[in-house]
């Protein structure tokens, strides 16, 4: 019997080519989707179909997702600071949402699992599910995955569009040919460039039980539902320079660096990055939602339908820096 086709669009990012590899461990037919289909290098070895597939040309998907059964996806822009955040960011990935689903009606595929993010839920230190949504809209990055997952299901439910949504946390481990936001945040820790311990508590969870927990969604999850893809708990840097450790021993923990001075590095650092070009690495924003605030989630739901059983942080932490050491550069 013929297995299934399945598209996965941003197929070249860390969480699309992740799953690329997942799918095709599973003998699945993959097509995958880049703006670049000249660029091959996360590709190598990897038996798949490289389609164009660019979220902000509507032609070019309906053409990509023709014979498709599944569509995974995950393309998003990924970062929080921009010259222009609303053009830069919000507007792409809402507009992105639109144009790949109608795209996928036009192009009759049965199923769709949209990647959205623990963004869309938010965090304020209590366990959170996927009963909550978000109100944060200072943050761009947060303000895009919020509004662009409220497209996906308007426009799911205009289209009659068998629609199942995952929410992962903060992405690590290995198959990240360019680095994240979050994966450049561990491999500062690495590099010790981390000066101050910022007193902020990520929820980290293994891009692999990430990419496992949609290929389980395609299969067992219900339309209309969303499924939270993290852990149970957050960590704070300590952890990190504990998983960092115990693959280059030597890390220390930094001082902790009070919420005035945080405000004041993130301030200076967005008009300089305003002057230069070059992206903030601390922003105001992030102060505000990250300093002294952990980010708990329910993944019972995840369990329990979909059989999502993460690796525990301390694991997927350690895994990332021994790739992160590895990795050339």
């Amino acid at each position: 019997m013929d297995k299934k086709l399945c598209l996965v669009t941003g197929a070249n990012g860390h969480l699309g080519n992740t799953l690329v590899r997942a799918l095709l461990a599973r003998g699945e037919r993959v097509r995958a989707g880049v703006r670049d289909v000249s660029d091959r290098a996360a590709f190598t070895g990897l038996d798949c179909e490289l389609v164009y597939a660019e979220l902000q040309d509507r032609q070019a998907l309906v053409q990509a997702l023709q014979g498709v059964e599944v569509l995974y996806q995950v393309a998003a822009v990924f970062r929080h600071w921009a010259r222009d955040p609303q053009v830069e960011i919000v507007v792409p990935n809402v507009e992105g949402t639109r144009n790949v689903l109608e795209a996928a009606a036009e192009a009759g595929v049965r199923r769709v699992v949209y990647v959205s993010s623990v963004a869309a839920v938010g965090h304020d230190g209590r366990p959170r599910d996927e009963t909550q949504w978000n109100d944060e809209h200072d943050n761009a990055y947060y303000r895009s995955k919020i509004l662009s997952e409220r497209m996906a299901w308007e426009v799911a439910q205009r289209l009659g569009i068998e629609l199942v949504v995952v929410l992962p946390a903060a992405m690590v481990g290995p198959n990240a040919l360019r680095l994240t936001d979050t994966m450049g945040f561990l491999d500062d820790v690495l590099r010790r460039r981390v000066p101050l311990d910022p007193g902020f508590h990520f929820n980290f969870v293994d891009v692999r039980d990430v990419a496992d927990g949609l290929i389980r969604a395609a299969e067992k999850g219900r339309a209309g539902e969303r499924y939270i893809l993290a852990n149970e708990h957050s960590s704070p840097l300590q952890t990190l320079v504990e998983a960092a450790h115990a693959v280059q021993p030597g890390m220390r923990l930094p001082p902790p660096a009070p919420r005035w001075l945080l405000l004041a590095l993130a301030w200076l650092q967005e008009r300089w990055a305003r002057l230069s070009g070059q992206p903030a690495r601390l922003l105001v924003s992030q102060v505000r939602l990250f300093h002294g605030v952990r980010q708990e989630y329910r993944i019972g739901k995840a369990r329990a339908e979909l059989g999502y059983r993460p690796r525990p942080p301390e694991q997927a932490l350690r895994e990332a820096f021994a790739f992160l050491q590895q990795r050339p550069g």
